[in-house]
């Protein structure tokens, strides 16, 4: 079992800790005569307690493993699947839940034996044909069918002319496979995509196999070397044609491309090994997983989805139409999203009101990315200082309209305030201690919690313990203040009063909306 949140504490806090688990622990009390007490059976609770999607999630159990097995049928356009969930429980249950929606669910079963299951909003409650004990493992498989254009609340599904593609981030992982969809429990994933002739199934990680079926279909396994969030899958059908490079140390370079496009966006693609080596100079840390490349979806919709890159891991999602643009125009933004690589997908937020992480870091450094060409930003602004200057001016603006840089809501979740506010965060903390030390904070950020999630104290932590100071009063200052804090090295720079009637743009939904990113 892989409980993929990793927490830090002093050393003597984490002793202390042991040593209260070991003597004072409520699994451990003792009840009269010395008997040891009884742990109650009974349902999990059907949440993680999230701040920013409180039913997302649910506890009792972790998930080490997903096995997905989708079949898509290309003349009614809907997928035949399955999913097979290793997990582990921490709590002895009598029922469990998952998160599902917009699936036409067949059969659960748990450990081979038929369980019965409900479907109740977005959960489905599991009762197994045994209660399962604490610290045990069980293997869930759930046979389902989903068709991508079916209309709901919300979707990951991308419906194209001949297929399809998904978006689960935020919180819509489970409008294509039932999961634990929350980036907190991180999990190891296998796939089999079954296509029609004339189309390619691709997914997360690297190909395993390809077998042609009796029946003409051809079916694509993939497995991810690293664990994932569920927010991070994706798996694409369509009419694309697989286009392989090398990267920086022999890297492999994957790109899934639509066949008609595939000329057209080359001079796109060609950056990549480029925009990778700056990246691992930057942070000192070597690209983290086995392989990544671009998946410019095939589809000119602009309703289709409302951003324009998605990180999903390995393999990043576009509107193709942006990638067609010269270098000066998606540059950065492809550094912004292959930032995500790191800050996101090697480390996942602990909750999401840890977005700042991913989306502060990425635009942190796809600016640096462009001011170091000397491209303008969409102000007009060629250097960070000058941008940083103005986004200073904004500041208590946004946190009027938008809240405090770590502290969202499902409506404003993709706001600016995640975006460019995490920036200026970033960049008063590197004028507090010095380019040399900030640095060294973000790659031991970065290999302290590689394959976990880690949260906005996490990072603090890590901060205070690289620069040999506690920096929890003025990080938490910048990143939950109602107010401006001054700049370092910036006593001139002034905020603008906040104006009540002015209204901060939000995303359609509480979804994934990069259109907020500085870099585009």
């Amino acid at each position: 079992m892989r409980y993929r949140t990793r927490v830090t504490a002093p050393a003597a806090a984490l002793l202390g800790t042991a040593a209260a688990l070991t003597v004072g622990s409520p699994a451990q009390a003792l009840a009269g005569g010395g008997k040891a007490k009884r742990k109650v059976v009974g349902p999990g609770p059907e949440t993680l307690g999230d701040p920013v999607f409180p039913t997302l999630g649910n506890k009792g159990y972790r998930v080490s493993s997903y096995a997905l097995d989708l079949a898509y049928d290309a003349t009614a356009r809907t997928v035949d699947a399955s999913a097979t969930l290793r997990i582990r429980t921490d709590r002895p249950l009598s029922r469990f839940s998952l998160d599902a929606l917009g699936l036409d669910i067949r059969t659960v079963t748990v450990n081979g034996a038929a369980a019965v299951f409900e479907q109740a909003g977005e959960k489905l409650r599991v009762t197994p044909a045994r209660e399962l004990a604490e610290d045990a493992a069980a293997v869930v498989c759930v046979a389902y069918s989903a068709d991508p254009r079916r209309s709901l609340a919300h979707t990951a599904w991308v419906p194209t002319p001949d297929g399809f593609a998904i978006c689960p981030q935020p919180n819509s992982a489970h409008t294509v496979f039932p999961c634990n969809d929350h980036p907190s429990d991180k999990a190891d994933f296998t796939f089999r995509v079954t296509v029609p002739s004339g189309l390619r199934g691709v997914a997360n990680g690297n190909l395993t196999g390809t077998k042609v079926l009796a029946d003409g279909r051809t079916t694509y396994s993939y497995r991810s070397a690293s664990p994932m969030a569920t927010e991070l899958v994706q798996i694409t059908v369509g009419d694309y044609v697989v286009k392989d490079r090398q990267g920086p140390h022999g890297l492999p370079l994957r790109d899934v491309v639509p066949s008609a496009r595939a000329a057209a966006l080359e001079p796109a693609l060609a950056l990549t090994p480029n925009l990778v080596s700056w990246l691992e100079n930057r942070l000192g840390v070597a690209f983290p997983f086995e392989t990544y490349g671009l998946l410019p979806c095939n589809s000119d919709d602009p309703g289709a989805f409302d951003f324009t890159g998605l990180e999903t891991q390995t393999l990043t999602l576009y509107k193709p139409n942006f990638l067609l643009q010269e270098e000066k125009k998606i540059g950065s933004h492809m550094m912004h999203e292959l930032v995500h690589s790191y800050f996101g997908n090697l480390v996942s937020p602990a909750s999401w009101s840890d977005l700042w992480l991913n989306e502060g870091h990425a635009d942190f450094y796809g600016l640096l990315y462009r001011y170091e060409r000397g491209w303008a930003d969409s102000l007009g602004l060629t250097t960070m200082e000058a941008r940083m200057k103005d986004t200073y001016a904004r500041g208590d603006q946004w946190r009027h309209d938008s809240g405090p840089v770590a502290s969202p809501n499902a409506v404003n979740l993709f706001d600016s305030q995640r975006y460019l506010g995490g920036v200026l965060t970033l960049y008063a903390f590197r004028q507090q201690v010095g380019e040399q030390v900030f640095n060294a904070v973000e790659r031991a950020f970065l290999e302290r919690f590689r394959n976990f999630s880690a949260s906005t104290d996490d990072y603090i932590t890590v901060a205070s313990e690289v620069s040999g100071q506690d920096q929890s009063g003025f990080l938490r200052d910048w990143l939950y203040g109602t107010k401006t804090p001054r700049m370092p090295g910036h006593p001139d720079w002034t905020v603008t009063p906040v104006t009540s009637a002015f209204a901060a743009p939000h995303s359609k939904r509480g979804g994934h909306r990069h259109d907020n990113s500085a870099t585009l």
